[in-house]
């Protein structure tokens, strides 16, 4: 005997600790009530097949079960979306007309991003937006779909885009293709390249089928402009990777280390002043356009003169600088501990690498 089956599909995960986005499940069965003057039977057949790899779930299970007790057949129940009762999260289903459960998927990126926004608010990157806006920011991204064995990205093609692990898992490569480590849902990386505008460091290829939300670096600097809380996110991110070289050099810096630009470039030497929260007055001399001046108050840019530049076409010019003498002593004097920024630092590298590109471009031409 043949009984009728349809499917179901999660549209939206709310923090389930089983599921993921986009997991099928199908129903298969019939109800038959028989009643007469002696008793009232409910006769019920149900078949749930869950996907292969994942626990199964009795409060789900129990949730379609009862959707197909009311309709009496699985092939009676209409279009619909369900949520399950939930445990320590939730779900929302959707009965699709499909008739297998390969190939289920969005054609709609919109739809499916939008979808996935409860899953979205528990990433750490999100985390740093407030609620109303997350939609706003998620818009600017990308979805990007892999197969096991796929190539996201390769040591040293060219930066200029960040990546969040939406669903899957990807290992980091090393240049003799040794897994190096894997990330998983919510991880990131390509930041590194993006921000620094350096060549991808790792080679990135995909575990499983994963899912992977992208933004290339003009989208990047708008959600940077109208939401400055992201900087706070990158400022720690790239102080857990900062190299053991530059945690070295940083040491020396808090005790008023002399370098030179060649060895160090003017980005770098401002992402170490500011991950590590460093306050005292950056010197620069030997400089093209004259000597510089920088002022740092726990980590922030509060004051920038560069020859006849100032705010931050000072800091705009100096990174054009690859030859330079500098010096960081520590303090400073304390009526500049009042002095506000000159502006957020992540939306200043940014902003002033996007600048050397297009001169580069301009050079170029």
């Amino acid at each position: 005997m043949s009984f009728p089956k349809i499917l179901f599909k999660v549209t939206e995960n709310n923090r389930c600790p089983l599921f993921s986005y986009g997991d099928a499940f199908s129903v298969t069965g019939i109800t038959i009530s028989m009643a007469n003057s002696e008793e009232n039977t409910l006769f019920s057949t149900v078949i749930i097949t869950s996907p292969l790899e994942k626990e199964k779930c009795k409060i789900l299970s129990s949730d379609l079960t009862k959707v197909l007790i009311h309709y009496e057949r699985a092939d009676k129940i209409p279009v619909c979306i369900i949520s399950c009762s939930g445990c320590t999260g939730s779900l929302r289903l959707e009965h699709t007309n499909e008739s297998t459960m390969e190939g289920l998927d969005f054609n709609d990126d919109a739809t499916e991003l939008t979808a996935m926004l409860p899953q979205l608010s528990s990433f750490a990157f999100f985390k740093n937006i407030d609620e109303q806006n997350i939609s706003k920011v998620v818009q600017h991204f990308k979805l990007n779909k892999f197969k096991a064995g796929d190539i996201v990205i390769r040591k040293g093609d060219p930066g200029g885009s960040f990546f969040i692990i939406a669903k899957g898992s990807v290992n980091v490569l090393n240049k003799v293709g040794i897994t190096i480590s894997t990330l998983k849902q919510g991880d990131v990386f390509g930041e590194m390249s993006l921000i620094c505008n350096e060549p991808v460091s790792a080679t990135i290829q995909v575990c499983e089928p994963t899912a992977i939300l992208s933004i290339d670096r003009k989208n990047f600097l708008k959600i940077l402009d109208q939401f400055p809380a992201i900087q706070l996110y990158f400022t720690r991110l790239m102080a857990k990777r900062l190299s053991k070289s530059n945690m070295i050099r940083a040491q020396d810096l808090s005790s008023g280390m002399n370098g030179n630009l060649a060895e160090i470039p003017a980005e770098a030497l401002f992402q170490i002043l500011n991950m590590n929260l460093k306050t005292g007055i950056l010197t620069i001399t030997e400089l093209s356009k004259g000597s510089a001046r920088f002022s740092f108050r726990q980590g922030c840019l509060i004051k920038a003169k560069y020859g006849a530049f100032s705010g931050e076409g000072a800091f705009y010019e100096l990174l054009k600088e690859s030859e330079g003498r500098f010096r960081f002593t520590p303090g400073i004097p304390p009526e500049e501990f009042e002095t506000p920024e000159v502006g957020y630092f992540m939306k200043l590298l940014m902003e002033g690498m996007r600048r050397l590109d297009e001169g580069r471009n301009r050079d170029a031409n």
